[in-house]
């Protein structure tokens, strides 16, 4: 069989995949001491070696990742690391990548803690894509928390302070012991239930990794992710991590700075509003003027300031048709008027009168006027009307 040529490149970045492809070494928990610990100031790394009583590792922790570290880390101290195992091309040694480090006395809270982020991360519960964005104006937010502690009175007293108008509906809960995940998810069952909780903060105080611990229960964690409205976690201080703080819409360092990101400043929303009402206000300013001067510029023209000016073309235009119709008519009138003598004098040359001025006569019986003598008997009386003058006339004759 022919050999395989690798560069020493090739070879390394060949293990390298088969290590990342190995699902058993993608989350590792180590538990082992340090050794050979260095913190490299300039780039944040945490570089160190993880060893037991038979077999030591290479190991490095990003800045991103150490700067969640909540204690400082020594030589020859016991940790408890999560993480993944690859390997470095340029020297072509595996190491271990810590993605997390606490101190071995807390190691059944650290594994327990481990173990539920793993599977709610593989379920996809921690997912960018589920998280669900504040509301600018809250008119109430719910507070669950003890009511004893200082965790609220610190949100009281920043919401007195930053936004008076919002409502603090607080709901109280045990925030430590072996019943506090009961009478969390208790207290948020009650909120959930109460149409008018528009935001919700969920937290409390600093404390050891045992008491913060009943905010990495899984049960909690799942009725946080099914919450209807944003959930704010606000568990102990900057350094501390629970599981709520993953599962949540969004985490904050403390209940103080919770509050603080919850509310808006009364002060600035004054101020937006203010800046916002002079920027309407010159805007309708410069708006006026431009249409004042628009204005001006229209009242200036000519048709303006001579409006009669404007009729001068029309009232030329006006009388020339007044001249044309006047001119028009009479031709017309005088066509009609020649007309109406022709005619005048066609129907006098057949009128009534005409015919017995030329010297004929009508003559009548009983008002009858007489076409033939049909009718007509010898002494009888008839009347003849002559063009000027009347006959009483007998007859004598009769002559057909």
């Amino acid at each position: 069989m022919e050999q395989l040529r690798l560069t020493v490149k090739q070879l390394n970045m060949y293990v390298k995949s088969l290590l990342e492809g190995d699902i058993n070494l993608s989350a590792v928990t180590l538990v082992g001491e340090l050794s050979n610990f260095k913190n490299h100031y300039a780039s944040g790394h945490l570089y160190f070696v993880l060893k037991d009583n038979d077999a030591s590792i290479k190991a490095v922790m990003f800045k991103g990742n150490a700067l969640r570290v909540n204690f400082v880390p020594s030589d020859g101290m016991q940790v408890v690391c999560r993480g993944y195992v690859s390997l470095y091309e340029r020297d072509g040694s595996y190491q271990f990548y810590a993605e997390s480090m606490i101190p071995f006395g807390q190691g059944d809270i650290a594994l327990e803690f481990e173990r539920v982020k793993a599977k709610l991360e593989a379920e996809g519960l921690f997912n960018k894509e589920f998280k669900k964005p504040l509301p600018l104006f809250p008119q109430k937010i719910g507070v669950i928390t003890s009511e004893s502690g200082a965790a609220l009175q610190d949100i009281l007293n920043i919401s007195a302070r930053r936004f008076p108008m919002t409502e603090i509906v607080v709901f109280p809960a045990l925030v430590q012991g072996l019943g506090a995940p009961q009478s969390l998810i208790s207290a948020l069952n009650k909120a959930f239930l109460r149409e008018d909780i528009s935001l919700i903060i969920i937290g409390r105080g600093g404390g050891s990794a045992e008491d913060l611990s009943c905010f990495n229960d899984e049960s909690l964690a799942r009725k946080i992710f099914a919450s209807p409205v944003p959930i704010i976690s606000a568990v102990g201080h900057e350094t501390d991590f629970t599981i709520c703080d993953y599962v949540s819409d969004l985490r904050a360092p403390t209940p103080s700075a919770a509050a603080e990101i919850a509310l808006p400043s009364s002060y600035e929303v004054l101020n937006k509003i203010y800046i916002l009402k002079k920027q309407v206000e010159n805007q309708a300013l410069s708006i006026i003027s431009d249409n004042y001067t628009k204005l001006q510029m229209l009242y200036n023209r000519r048709c303006f300031q001579k409006p009669e000016q404007l009729f001068v073309p029309f009232q030329l235009r006006l009388d020339k048709a007044l001249l044309e119709f006047e001119v028009n008519i009479k031709a017309v009138l005088k066509g009609y008027e020649m007309r109406l003598n022709n005619a005048k004098t066609k129907l006098e040359a057949f009128s009534y009168s005409s015919t017995l001025a030329r010297g004929f006569s009508v003559t009548y019986k009983d008002n009858n006027i007489l076409k033939t003598t049909d009718g007509v008997e010898v002494g009888e009386k008839l009347n003849v009307k002559l063009f000027k003058g009347r006959l009483r006339c007998v007859v004598e004759q009769i002559e057909e």
